[in-house]
């Protein structure tokens, strides 16, 4: 099962071409509102340097591919509705926007740094991208603000005499948000409040709310149309902010990154995603060749177009995901290839965990692991590391 990663941001900021150069889909594109109405999921790529090389072997991919060493593994990538203010209080496509967003493990904020679209989404000059970063936090501290409301009238209203607990009854509520009831008690605790909501004032309620919202929906903020000067000066400006420290910012044009896998499709460029170059290759007129070396000084600049930096810092900056390869220590191999597989497992994810990950039968049947760079046995409670090469030895085995 691949991560999905929500696109989120208010209309016109250049999400869907964002989505279009992560995901090479023909999804419409266009400078007004609500262009995306329903939710479209495609594929993106996370790169994880391949181990292959490291067993003298040449992978073989079972899905994505790999070049020159670095291996292309899927996650999904979910372009959301547009968002407009008092979307919590289903003003625009409000609602269905909370219920796409909530299917996502984590959101990169597309964001116009350039400041030429207002809080609409409508064309401007000035604008201040912090009005953006503001309004959708906001928003969906307010959506959870009002499921944990909820959750506390049903703890204020239950029947006379029911022993609950109130981190128990707020994880019920909030189930979607992917939050359990122990981590619904460390964070009440980590905000220096009672296990008692009757001490709670509305404060530490909207306090508690961004608190849960900040651990169950992870944000990158993609700053869009970095190629501008305005953007440029506005990054300069709002990075430096010590009100925004708390998020994650990755410099990126999307137009860049569209165009350039546009040029490389057609034979012009060579060019790997996330790279920080490229090589013209095919013949160009004398306006390409100054598109390509306008694009060339910004990726120089900040090392890439930004489109895979941040997806990546999404699933493993943020998440703090790892890649793991199925491995065998002794070298062996069949008729369909090596190294055919990665898998992106969660932070702190065991040997056991690895196995369920790809089949119920090989957890089932776990006796161990064995790390295949070492050749050293490892326990089912062994917690993997990025880049581990595991073979799982199991008494129930699976068709290929």
């Amino acid at each position: 099962m691949s991560y999905r990663i929500g696109l989120v941001g208010k209309p016109s900021v250049g999400k869907s071409t964002f989505f279009n150069a992560a995901t090479m889909n023909d999804v419409p594109e266009g400078a007004y509102p609500f262009t995306t109405i329903d939710p479209t999921v495609g594929e993106a790529y996370v790169r994880v340097d391949c181990a292959a090389p490291e067993f003298d072997e040449t992978c073989t991919p079972s899905v994505g591919v790999c070049r020159e060493g670095t291996r292309f593994v899927p996650v999904k990538l979910v372009d959301v509705a547009g968002l407009v203010p008092g979307a919590h209080e289903g003003r625009g496509l409000g609602n269905q926007f909370l219920t796409d967003l909530n299917e996502t493990d984590v959101l990169i904020h597309v964001v116009d740094f350039s400041g030429k679209t207002d809080i609409e989404g409508e064309a401007t000059e000035g604008h201040d991208p912090r009005e953006d970063i503001d309004f959708l936090e906001a928003e969906l501290d307010e959506w959870y603000r009002d499921v944990l409301g909820k959750g506390l009238e049903k703890f204020e209203t239950r029947y006379h005499g029911a022993e609950a607990a109130i981190e128990e009854e707020l994880a019920e509520q909030m189930s979607a948000f992917g939050i359990g009831k122990d981590e619904m008690k460390q964070v009440i605790l980590a905000r220096g409040l009672e296990l008692d909501p009757e001490t709670w004032d509305e404060t530490d309620k909207t306090d508690l709310a961004r608190e849960i919202r900040t651990r169950t929906k992870p944000m990158v903020v993609a700053a869009n149309k970095m190629d501008t000067p305005e953007a440029q000066a506005n990054w300069a400006e709002i990075t430096s902010d010590p009100d925004y420290e708390h998020l994650s910012f990755v410099p990126a044009s999307a137009h860049a990154e569209k165009a350039l896998k546009n040029a490389d499709a057609a034979g012009v460029v060579d060019y790997t995603p996330g790279d920080r170059d490229f090589e013209v290759v095919g013949d160009v007129s004398g306006e390409q060749a100054a598109g390509l070396e306008r694009i060339g000084e910004f990726v120089a600049k900040y090392d890439g177009t930004g489109v895979q930096g941040a997806l990546e810092s999404a699933i493993f900056d943020v998440l703090g995901c790892i890649a793991v390869f199925p491995g065998t220590a002794n070298g062996s191999k069949d008729e369909k290839g090596v190294f055919r597989d990665c898998f992106i497992l969660p932070e702190g994810a065991t040997t056991e965990d690895f196995a369920f990950h790809i089949h119920s039968d090989i957890g089932e049947g776990l006796l161990h692991g064995t790390d295949c760079r070492s050749g050293r046995q490892v326990g089912t409670d062994h917690a993997l590391a990025h880049r581990d090469v595991i073979e799982l030895v199991s008494t129930k085995q699976v068709a290929p």
